[in-house]
């Protein structure tokens, strides 16, 4: 009768109990009870849906019993994902089990050549000791045959008993033969052990609590490292690898990381070099050319100098084979005059209301959107505004697209920035297709335009000439599928294509610094495919595309040629303009970067630099006289801010003039103020405002700031500031002449003229000029106007008077005495 009387051993309740050998890293394996439960098998009840679960097929029979919100489609959804997710889980199962078949293998092929070894070098070493063993033997017997052989064995040869004592006889000893023969002594058994009982005073805590008999046996590391250490004896030393001598291309300057990288070596090794040579740097430091050099040559590679413009070599800019070239949309711009209906015509193609989103009613962004025509035909489409700030805009609008539409409102005809736009056009050499709008109003006259434009030689299609010209109305959209027909047929005309395979290229549209995304960028995609995870550079920023969102606010995972998308992921504000390309590595972007940063900082002190002193001596003493109105910009997208800077530029004359001292994208900030009050200077706000600090400081700090949303209102609100740094013109009156009859001499008064009125009044206020032949010899006051003998404040014409001049009595008869008064008239701008 067994321990447990007939009862089941303790376990799990369907539990299978087995044998699993565990091995471990040094070579020695151990055999562990484990159980393995059994998966629970549910058996479909009777009357159960063939093929289906017995809760599907309940549920699926009986409404009633389905759980609440369940469709016929969700739930047969969900047995279908049940159903794929166990065959996953058994294709994992058998790929689990047969991977650890495998393992097993190779730990018991291991195992085997391991004691394989172990075994012969057992054997070798019993083979060398046997052999000392039978010479030392030898030896033994040809002293003993010389020795007499009643004498007694030396006691160095044998010890004597334990129980022998000083006074005792000792016995007989064995011969040396006899000695010899035993193999080993027959006080202590020895364990059989694998080793020859090497380490065997050495108990871990796994052999304890295992309780297994024998000793340790070798780990397979170290049978590796012996293995090694012979191979290496037996080819006569150390045996190194090949060193290979690497082609290191090293910039002026160039951060520790991408050293090592360059040479494809441990970023360790090469901190631990520097160290050694004096220079303390971390892996994210730059180091000089030189100190790079003595690196890489320490390293054993060659140094290839390159210059820092080498950098943006990296950039692809191969040409495409014309059988990777795939047809692309077409990027259209619509410019014109502002107020004409460019947008509200943009509107009523997207069927979107933009215009309610613009401050004013007015653009005063580059708005980028693609539009799906009837026939399936995607359009890209650039929306620039049209006041005269913006002409930079319109400017890269124009660099950017394909075809232009120009839009002129029929009642207003040709004005201003329309014509700019012709010129923008006409300069990036673009097809224009004229859209005459607003046709619905009854002031409306279509021939009129045509006419106006043959004067800045466009001449469309009615008069004759190859520019297409349309006649729409955003309010009724009369003519939008006409001007969509020949939007179509001139993108046809162009045969516009690009490789969507290679790098990424674009042109950035409109930077901003949103305050919860960071800097945001809207690029129009003009070559391949920019998708999430690329590294790019774009002008002095780089980054990693963390997010694509295209123009409907969705997120995007790659957007291909003509595509707009807002980028997130840059590490700052780039400008509006920059070209963006993909690149393969962030150590790349970054060095494209620094060099495009420290180009432009070299440039901007090669121009502040490029004056003589004569120069900056004669600028200095014309600003003396010039009033500088100082103003601190702060705008909420990067067009707006250059287009804000270019139009204080054009504000003033030789007295006065507008100095932006600071202008950036985002919100207003602490600093911002503080250089604000520095300077002295208000702080202007285009659509964006300051922050909780940056109101408190200005309090504080007495500083103005002043926030706009339309243009129109900025511009003239600082021109009117500036205006009150002029100074008043004066402007004199003349008010009367009087002519001098005769001089008197009085005392106590001096020289005194007799006078006659002549024309208008004399005056005591005013100011007068002694006229002698008609040339003013003297311009002062009076001190005196007398008529008769009592001082008067005016004389009329016809009536004598006397004058005395004010420090002057060099007045003759016949002199003409010019009255006058100055009047102080405020000017502007």
């Amino acid at each position: 009768m067994s321990d447990t009387d007939g009862k089941k051993p303790l376990g799990l309740r369907g539990a299978r109990p087995g044998n699993v050998k565990q091995s471990f890293s040094h070579g020695r394996t151990k055999n562990v009870v484990v159980e393995t439960k059994r998966k629970r098998v549910v058996v479909p009840k009777p009357g159960a849906a063939p093929g289906a679960g017995s809760t599907g097929g309940a549920v699926k029979g009986d409404p009633s019993k389905r759980p609440a919100g369940i469709s016929d489609a969700e739930l047969e959804r969900r047995m279908k994902a049940l159903a794929m997710a166990k065959a996953r889980e058994s294709e994992e199962a058998a790929a689990r089990e047969a991977e650890e078949k495998a393992r097993a293998e190779e730990r018991e092929r291991r195992r085997a050549e391991a004691e394989a070894k172990e075994r012969e070098e057992r054997e070798r070493e019993e083979a060398l000791k046997a052999k000392a063993e039978e010479e030392r033997r030898k030896q033994e017997e040809a002293a003993a045959a010389k020795a007499a052989p009643a004498k007694p064995a030396e006691p160095q040869e044998a010890a004597p008993p334990v129980d022998a004592g000083p006074g005792r006889a000792v016995p007989a000893r064995k011969t040396d033969r006899e000695r010899d023969v035993r193999p080993e002594r027959p006080t202590k058994a020895k364990p059989d052990r694998s080793d020859g009982g090497r380490r065997a005073g050495k108990l871990t805590l796994n052999d304890a609590l295992s309780g297994r008999e024998g000793g340790r046996q070798r780990s397979m590391a170290a049978m590796k490292r012996k293995q090694e250490r012979a191979r290496q004896k037996a080819m006569g030393g150390q045996v190194e690898r090949e060193k290979v001598v690497r082609d290191v291309q090293l910039p002026e300057a160039i951060v520790v990381s991408e050293l090592a990288n360059r040479m494809a070596e441990r970023v360790a090794d090469v901190v631990k070099a520097l160290m050694q040579n004096g220079i303390m740097a971390t892996q994210n430091q730059s180091i000089d050319a030189d100190t790079a050099e003595l690196i890489i040559e320490e390293f054993g590679h060659k140094v290839v100098r390159v210059s820092d413009a080498d950098v943006e070599d990296v950039i692809d800019s191969v040409e495409d084979n014309p059988e990777d070239l795939k047809p692309r949309p077409p990027v259209i711009t619509i410019m014109g005059h502002v107020d004409h209906g460019k947008t509200s015509l943009l509107d009523a193609l997207r069927k979107a209301n933009v215009v309610a989103g613009e401050a004013g009613g007015i653009t005063q962004h580059i708005g980028a959107y693609q539009v799906t025509t009837e026939s399936g035909a995607v359009l890209s489409f650039l929306d620039t505004p049209g006041h005269a700030a913006f002409t930079s805009m319109r400017a890269r609008g124009a660099q950017v697209t394909d075809i232009v539409v120009l839009v002129v409102a029929a009642d207003d005809a040709v004005m201003p920035q329309t014509i700019e736009a012709i010129n923008h056009a006409k300069a990036a050499k673009v097809p224009m297709i004229i859209a005459i709008n607003k046709i619905d109003r009854p002031a409306a006259n279509p021939d009129k335009v045509r006419t106006d434009l043959l004067q800045h030689e466009v001449i469309v299609e009615k008069l004759s000439g190859d520019v297409q010209d349309v006649e729409v109305s955003a309010v009724t959209g009369q003519g939008l599928d006409e001007l969509l027909e020949a939007i179509a047929l001139q993108a046809e005309i162009l045969e516009l294509k690009a490789n969507p395979e290679r790098a990424a290229s674009g042109a950035v549209i409109e930077a901003q610094l949103d305050v919860g995304r960071g800097p945001v960028a809207t690029v129009l995609v003009q070559n391949g495919t920019l998708r999430q995870g690329d590294i790019f550079v774009v002008g002095e920023q780089y980054g990693k595309v963390r997010a694509l969102i295209n123009d409907k606010g969705d997120r995007v995972a790659e957007a291909g040629p003509s595509v707009p998308v807002e980028v997130l992921g840059l590490n700052g504000t780039p400008e509006a303009g920059d070209i963006l390309n993909v690149v393969e590595t962030e150590g790349q972007a970054r060095e494209i970067a620094e060099y495009r940063e420290q180009a432009a900082k070299d440039k901007r002190a090669a121009a502040g630099a490029a004056t003589t002193l004569d120069q900056l001596l004669a600028k200095a003493k014309a600003d003396q006289n010039v009033a500088e109105l100082p103003i601190l910009v702060k705008a909420d997208v990067q067009g707006s801010a250059e287009a804000i800077v270019q139009a204080m530029e054009k504000i003033g004359n030789e007295e006065v003039r507008v100095r932006v001292l600071h202008s950036g994208v985002g919100a207003i900030t602490e600093s911002d103020i503080g250089l604000a009050e520095a300077s002295n200077a208000p702080v202007i706000g285009f659509n964006v405002r300051a922050n909780a600090p940056a109101r408190n400081s200005a309090n504080q700090k007495g500083v103005e700031i002043r926030y706009y949303s339309v243009i129109y209102d900025l511009v003239d609100d600082v021109k009117a500031a500036a205006s009150g740094l002029l100074s008043d013109e004066v402007r004199e009156k003349f008010i009367g002449y009087a002519s001098i009859k005769e001089v008197f001499k009085v005392s106590g008064v001096g020289r005194v003229a007799g006078c006659l009125v002549t024309e208008g009044v004399a005056r005591r206020s005013a100011g007068v000029r002694l006229l002698r032949d008609d040339v003013v010899i003297h311009e002062g006051t009076l001190k005196t106007l007398k008529r008769f003998k009592d001082e008067v404040a005016e004389v009329q014409s016809g009536q004598e008077c006397g004058m005395a001049f004010e420090n002057y009595e060099d007045i003759r008869e016949g002199d003409v005495i010019e009255i006058f008064e100055r009047e102080s008239v405020e000017r502007s701008l």
